[in-house]
């Protein structure tokens, strides 16, 4: 009997082992959380503070604000998760570790609660009201922290022999029952074994994730691994201004979707998608977006197909990024992109450039009059999209008035663009000629005064995308042209080292423009 007059649990062989091994799994998973992020090289928990949710947000904010706090906290959370679990791992003052890895858990659970209206902020971590991995792990460190799991096989076992050596029988009650009753006084050969069971973890865990380094330089994305390299934001020279589209904010830059689709409009360069493809690794996209949001862009412009990696994003770092989709409505499909776009919560809806210029120069303009009147129906903002302006005017021959246009916008002065004379409307994203005097995936806005001249008077906001004409022209000339010739936003792909560049220039542009002719109306 013990002192509240309970008789002891007793544990079979079986059942200790399966305890052994919980704290040994938990072990492994705090060290190598601890070690991936000891050998990161400027790793930090700023962003994962920073992105914070629930009640205790403020505090967790605080902290990636102030120096000497971050510093602190990136500390105990290298040093803390590494000592934990060696701990756990050798059976080594198990009971202790438990403990404190549950302090260390509740406090990734409490920054990141997954409770219902609260954001998301750890990757991969899922959301499964209120319960999470971090709380899962918590309760089974309880059950470590309960059973002398370190007395079965551990360490913990060796000091605990020891300690007894030094006490009479009498006195050498076991602070709870081991599989073996009573603990046997002798350091046998038998009880150095099951004292030292657990050591060659450490060498298999060792050699592990030596191989894993030498192939991926450690990726544990989990928990609080999540980070931003802050060095470029830094250089950061203002705020960026927003607009309005409808009822929402919109940043001026909106973030483009083709380099990370991979669609890289190369010309003649066959390996650049691939390369775009290879470069834009999940994590790369996540900081590419991550910067992006830093650096105050607030929207994106995608295709239905990228909603699941866009929608991870804002699931793991509870993001607010909006969205404009592009839609293609065909003849025999009007609505259904519209219902997909909805329910993958879409913000703007656009129909597609070349879906615009492909339905008008196939006299088919009846289906982008319907989907517009559509969208509308669902309660929705309605963009109409287009590479040939042409296409916009006949949409407004046949009465269809979006609520905002999203055309392609850039100078034809660069090397690349084929002569005025040869320039056939509807032919941008048509066939690829090998005539180096005709389209082949080089130009996007084939008569840019034509373009300039239609939007002047156009009582709706204006987004040009393709300013930089595919690379071809450099952003200060590509922003500049576009903002002077009436653009109110401007969709630009990026890639994550170009993200706060192209921002200071729009911000340079913005700021040194003249009075353009076409009012803003955003």
């Amino acid at each position: 009997m013990n002192a509240m007059g309970l008789k002891p649990i007793k544990l079979n062989g079986t059942q200790a082992a399966v305890l052994v091994i919980l704290r040994i799994v938990i072990g492994w998973h705090f060290l190598y959380e601890g070690i991936a992020k000891m050998l990161i090289p400027g790793w930090t928990s700023a962003g994962y503070l920073e992105s914070a949710g629930g009640f205790l947000s403020g505090f967790f904010r605080w902290i990636a604000a102030t120096p000497a706090a971050l510093q602190a906290a990136d500390l105990l959370n290298i040093w803390g998760l590494t000592l934990i679990g060696a701990c756990l791992l050798v059976g080594f003052f198990s009971r202790f570790a438990a403990v404190l890895g549950i302090v260390l858990l509740a406090l990734y659970y409490l920054a990141h609660p997954p409770f219902i209206g609260a954001h998301f902020g750890a990757p991969a971590e899922g959301h499964y009201l209120g319960v999470n991995k971090n709380l899962v792990e918590m309760i089974a460190l309880l059950a470590v922290a309960i059973f002398p799991t370190g007395s079965f096989f551990g360490l913990d076992r060796l000091l605990k022999l020891r300690r007894m050596n030094g006490t009479s029988p009498e006195d050498a009650a076991p602070e709870s029952p081991a599989p073996d009753d009573l603990l046997p006084q002798s350091l046998g050969r038998r009880e150095l074994l099951k004292s030292f069971a657990t050591l060659p973890v450490i060498g298999v865990f060792a050699y592990g994730t030596k191989k894993r380094y030498d192939w991926e330089k450690v990726n544990a994305i989990t928990g609080a691994t999540v980070q931003l390299n802050r060095e470029s934001l830094k250089d950061l020279k203002g705020e960026l201004p927003r607009g309005k589209i409808g009822d929402l904010e919109v940043s001026r830059i909106i973030l483009g979707g083709n380099l990370i689709g991979g669609w890289s409009h190369s010309r003649d360069l066959i390996y650049v998608s691939s390369l775009f493809k290879a470069y834009n690794s999940e994590a790369k996209v996540f900081e590419t977006l991550m910067i992006a949001e830093e650096a105050g862009i607030n929207t994106m412009n995608i295709t239905h197909t990228q909603f699941p990696l866009i929608n991870k994003y804002k699931k793991i770092f509870g993001s607010r990024l909006q969205t404009v989709c592009q839609i293609h409505p065909t003849r025999e499909d009007m609505f259904s992109h519209v219902d997909k776009v909805i329910d993958a919560g879409v913000d703007l809806i656009q129909i597609q450039g070349n879906c615009c210029d492909w339905r008008v120069r196939d006299g088919e303009v009846d289906v982008l009059a319907r989907c517009v009147d559509y969208i509308h129906e669902k309660g929705y903002i309605a963009g109409m999209g287009a590479h040939s302006v042409q296409a916009l005017i006949e949409c407004e021959k046949a009465g269809i008035r979006p609520d905002f246009y999203m055309k392609t916008l850039h100078h034809d002065q660069y090397w690349s663009a084929h002569p005025r004379e040869n320039r056939i409307p509807f032919s941008v994203d048509g066939e690829k000629s090998p005539d180096h005097n005709q389209f082949h995936d080089n130009m996007f806005c084939l008569f840019p005064e034509q373009t300039a001249a239609y939007m002047k008077d156009k009582e709706a906001p204006f987004i040009a995308f393709k300013v930089l004409a595919g690379g071809a022209i450099h952003p200060k000339e590509g922003f500049k042209f576009a903002f002077e010739n009436g653009a109110d936003f401007l969709c630009v792909g990026m890639f994550d080292f170009q993200v706060v560049q192209d921002v200071n220039i729009a911000l340079e542009v913005l700021d040194q423009m003249p009075t353009r002719e076409r009012r803003w109306y955003a």
